[in-house]
């Protein structure tokens, strides 16, 4: 028997902490991912509170060939009535509705907008409002009508809100 070789029970010092160095570094990629998620889907859980606004102004475009400029010719409570827990207000301006991010919506979103511009052929009311989300183009032939004032960041937008 051979007195001169060691049994080694364990992990040194030196292993344990590149393990932890490692999972140090996993953690630092993993909580930005996440954090990103929660927020798009704080953004697509707020985006319906918008529809109670589609529907009166698309009846004005449909009837009368006009947008409402404001909530109370679309026959909407003010803007700082239509809230759920990531909205703090939705407000027409001029047939475009802004979408404005509060409540309990991630520090991120705080005082964000996203738009949602109607998107008409301008010739003919006959043809139905198309919604146009955020940054996003209008289908060909149409024009959004509105200035897109969509201010929450591109990467946290869903796909249906972005440029292209």
């Amino acid at each position: 028997m051979n007195h001169n070789t060691r049994q080694i029970d364990g992990f040194s010092a030196i292993e344990m902490m590149v393990v932890v160095a490692i999972i140090g570094i996993l953690a630092m990629i993993a909580i930005p991912s996440s954090m990103g998620r929660i927020v798009r889907e704080q953004v697509k859980t707020a985006l319906p509170l918008a529809d109670v606004a589609k529907e009166p102004i698309a009846a004005a475009w449909k009837s009368l060939k006009i947008l409402p400029k404001n909530n109370q010719e679309a026959g909407l409570p003010a803007a700082e009535k239509i809230v759920s827990n990531f909205a703090s207000r939705v407000e027409i301006q001029e047939g475009a509705i802004h979408l404005t991010f509060g409540n309990k919506a991630h520090k991120v979103l705080q005082g964000k907008v996203i738009m949602l511009r109607p998107a008409v052929i301008e010739e003919s009311n006959i043809v139905p409002v198309e919604w146009v989300c955020g940054n996003a183009n209008p289908p060909e032939k149409m024009v959004a009508k509105g200035e897109n004032k969509t201010n929450v960041p591109e990467e946290f937008l869903p796909m249906l809100c972005r440029k292209g």
